[in-house]
């Protein structure tokens, strides 16, 4: 388990990748130790969507996932399953505006775990860091096809208002992100970019990822 304070959960999202077993070319162990190789910074499991784990094959998938990225000291954070995340020790979880409040969240996994919080507006912003957000996931950036209920892509406005108006708390952009426009996600004032088929559905996992982190890296 790690304890990660604001600037090393900045430094995690730079290169923030997201997948479960839907959005897999490859076995997921495989496509994440590949991803792992071409440089990404933080792993959120998603197992969401048409074929995915339930029960005990969820669970078995996301402590396979889990144990590599304690091999690699990569921060494993747990989309929307609190009781999951509490039961493996996860790093975090990421939770939406539909999920339970971000203060129930807290006192359920405690004061030293990640909670990052998709937000779409200045007002969600607020709620989630006076409830105790880490960071936040803005998006769509740019269009996507991977979430079916995405909301219609906006830029990086949000992104910029934030900034504009003194939230200094770490954000990841995400939707619709590849190395061509992740410059921008970063110019915008994001702290990272979050992808999920840009990597898992790439030809070499390894190599999109190294793109992707160049195309942060270089541009901060």
């Amino acid at each position: 388990m790690m304890i990660l304070n604001r600037d090393a959960v900045r430094e995690a999202l730079k290169v923030y990748f997201i997948m479960g077993s839907p959005n897999c070319m490859d076995q997921p162990t495989h496509v994440l130790r590949e991803a792992i190789e071409g440089g990404i910074t933080l792993f959120q499991l998603r197992e969401k969507g048409v074929g995915a784990l339930t029960g005990d094959k969820k669970v078995d998938l996301a402590k396979e996932l889990q144990q590599i990225c304690r091999e690699h000291h990569i921060p494993f954070i747990i989309n929307d399953d609190i009781e999951l995340a509490i039961a493996l020790n996860a790093d975090g979880v990421h939770i939406g505006q539909e999920d339970e409040p971000i203060e129930e969240v807290r006192k359920k996994i405690g004061t030293d775990k990640i909670i990052g919080v998709s937000v779409h507006s200045y007002d969600e912003a607020i709620t989630a860091l006076e409830g105790g957000a880490d960071y936040f996931g803005i998006g769509p950036v740019f269009p996507t096809k991977t979430k079916q209920d995405a909301k219609p892509s906006n830029g990086t406005k949000l992104i910029e208002e934030l900034r504009t108006r003194g939230l200094s708390i770490p954000i990841v952009g995400i939707g619709g992100i590849t190395p061509k426009n992740a410059g921008s996600v970063m110019r915008a004032g994001a702290d990272g970019v979050s992808v999920i088929t840009a990597i898992s559905h790439a030809e070499s996992v390894t190599e999109a990822a190294k793109n992707l982190r160049n195309s942060v890296i270089g541009r901060i």
